[in-house]
C-alpha cells in the first residue's frame, strides 16, 4: 500500500507519496499566496505528486491540517485561513482519487505520530518497540500546535481536536487570541506574536527569521523575545507532562528552525519549574525529521492506524 500523504499548514501546503516503509517516492512542496489561494494551491500539490506516482498506485489519502477541524464529517477551519471555514476537506481530496479511503487529523497531531514513527528517541525503558510510551508533538510556526502519542496511538479526543497545546492560556491578562481566548501561548510564541512583541519594544526587523537572525547576533529585544516565547511554552510543556506523564517533547517547525536561541532558554525554564521528581525525566528535542514529520504522520493514518 502506498500512500498519498498532505500536509495542510498556515503558510504552505505539501504532499507526498509514502510506501509502507516510509520511502518517499515523491515529495513537494508549494508556498500559500494568500487565504484566497488555499483551494488552488490544495489541487496543485495533489497534481504535482500525481504527475509522478500513477493514482493507481496510490491506495489512501491521509492528511493533517490546521485546526480547529471535525474528523467525523470531514470538515477544518483552520485559524491562519479563514477563507477555510467548516472547509469540506476530506470531500475534496475525495475527488482528486475517487475511491480511496482518506483519513484526517490535526496538523501537529500528525507531525507527532511521524516523529514517533520514523523519527524521535533513543531507548525509552519499557517502551513499545524502543519508542516514547507518551510523547507530545508540538509545531511552532505561524500558529502553535500539538498532538499526543500514547502507547503508539494518536490521542485525538471526542471531537479530534486534542493537543491544541497553543492554545493553553499562559498570561490571562495578555493579548486576544485569533482563537478568541485570551493570552494564548501562542500570542506569545508564535512567529508573529514574537515579531508583534519585539516590533512593540523598539526592534525594525522585517519577520520571524531576521528576529531569529538578530537573536542569535545578541540583539537584546530579539534576544528577549526568544526567551518570552520559550517561557511560554515551558509552561504549557509541564502543563502537559503533569497530566499525560510524558516522555518526550518534540518541537517543529519554523520558530523551532531557529535551533539553540529557542531551546536553550526552554530548557533552562522548564529546568527551572520542574517540581514534581516524575517530571525530571522528561525530554524536549528538536524534530528529527524537520518539515516531513506531519507528511510520515498522516501517511501513518492510513498504513499505521487504519484511521484518526
Amino acid at each position: 500500500m502506498t500512500v498519498l500523504a498532505v500536509d495542510i499548514g498556515g503558510t504552505k501546503f505539501a504532499a507526498a507519496a509514502v510506501a509502507p516503509d516510509g520511502e518517499m517516492l515523491a515529495r513537494t512542496e508549494v508556498p500559500l499566496r494568500g487565504p484566497e489561494s488555499a483551494g488552488r494551491t490544495l489541487s496543485e500539490v495533489v497534481r504535482r505528486i500525481t504527475d509522478r506516482v500513477a493514482p493507481d498506485r496510490l491506495d489512501g489519502i491521509g492528511v493533517g491540517s490546521a485546526g480547529p477541524l471535525d474528523p467525523r464529517r470531514g470538515r477544518v477551519s483552520p485559524v491562519n485561513i479563514p477563507t477555510w471555514r467548516d472547509f469540506p476537506l476530506v470531500d475534496a481530496l475525495g475527488e482528486t482519487l475517487p475511491g480511496r479511503p482518506v483519513r484526517l487529523a490535526g496538523d501537529a497531531q500528525c507531525m507527532a505520530l511521524g516523529e514517533w514513527w520514523r523519527g524521535l528517541t533513543g531507548p525509552v525503558p519499557d517502551g513499545p518497540a524502543g519508542r516514547s510510551r507518551a510523547m507530545l508533538g508540538m509545531v511552532v510556526s505561524t500558529g502553535v500546535g500539538g498532538g499526543l502519542v500514547l502507547d503508539g496511538v494518536p490521542y485525538v479526543g471526542p471531537t479530534g481536536n486534542a493537543g491544541h497545546i497553543g492554545h493553553i492560556t499562559v498570561d490571562p491578562g495578555g493579548e486576544p487570541c485569533p482563537c478568541g481566548g485570551v493570552g494564548c501561548v501562542e500570542t506569545i510564541a508564535s512567529g508573529p506574536g514574537m515579531v508583534r512583541w519585539a516590533a512593540a519594544n523598539g526592534w525594525t526587523g522585517a519577520d520571524a527569521r531576521a528576529l531569529a537572525a538578530d537573536a542569535r547576533a545578541g540583539h537584546p529585544t530579539a534576544v528577549r523575545a526568544f526567551e518570552r516565547a520559550a517561557g511560554a511554552l515551558a509552561t504549557a510543556v509541564l502543563t502537559a507532562s503533569a497530566l499525560f506523564d510524558l516522555d518526550d517533547v518534540v518541537v517543529g517547525g519554523g520558530v523551532a528552525a531557529a535551533g539553540p536561541i529557542l531551546f536553550d532558554p526552554l530548557r533552562r525554564a522548564i529546568g527551572r519549574n520542574t517540581g514534581l521528581g516524575f517530571l525530571r525525566r522528561l525530554r524536549v528535542e528538536p524534530t528529527s525529521l524537520g518539515r516531513d514529520a506531519g507528511l510520515f504522520g498522516a501517511a501513518a493514518l492510513v498504513l499505521l492506524q487504519g484511521g484518526a
